[in-house]
């Protein structure tokens, strides 16, 4: 029964790994499978009971996701610390583009909205 899930999944993955070495190289493989998942499950109205038991499965371990993630903060803490100030600004600008930008859209759709 997990094994339907799983080839699933695959399949979507290898489809997206195809598409970006031949199409669209500057998109990650994995990313376009996932896309390309989502709209074969948006066409079918639902999710079958054994992807949904992989899925399942998988989602208990994103925790795992993160360490390497905590590593290469560890392992590049002298370069951090060296860029602090750039990094926070960075960040704090990003945050602040993007809620600027998020309320433009939302205002732009809410007068569209309002026009029908």
């Amino acid at each position: 029964m997990m094994i339907s899930g799983l080839v699933q999944i695959l399949l979507f993955q290898s489809l997206g790994e195809l598409i970006s070495k031949f199409l669209l190289p500057t998109l990650p493989g994995p990313v376009i499978g996932l896309v390309l998942l989502v709209f074969w499950l948006v066409l079918r109205k639902g999710i079958n009971p054994e992807l949904a038991l992989v899925a399942d499965g998988f989602s208990q371990y994103f925790g795992l996701l993160f360490v390497p993630a905590a590593v290469g903060v560890v392992l590049f803490l002298p370069q951090l610390k060296a860029n602090a100030l750039a990094i926070v600004s960075a960040l704090v600008l990003s945050v602040i583009l993007t809620i600027g930008s998020s309320a433009v859209v939302v205002r732009f759709l809410s007068k569209e909205a309002k026009d029908e």
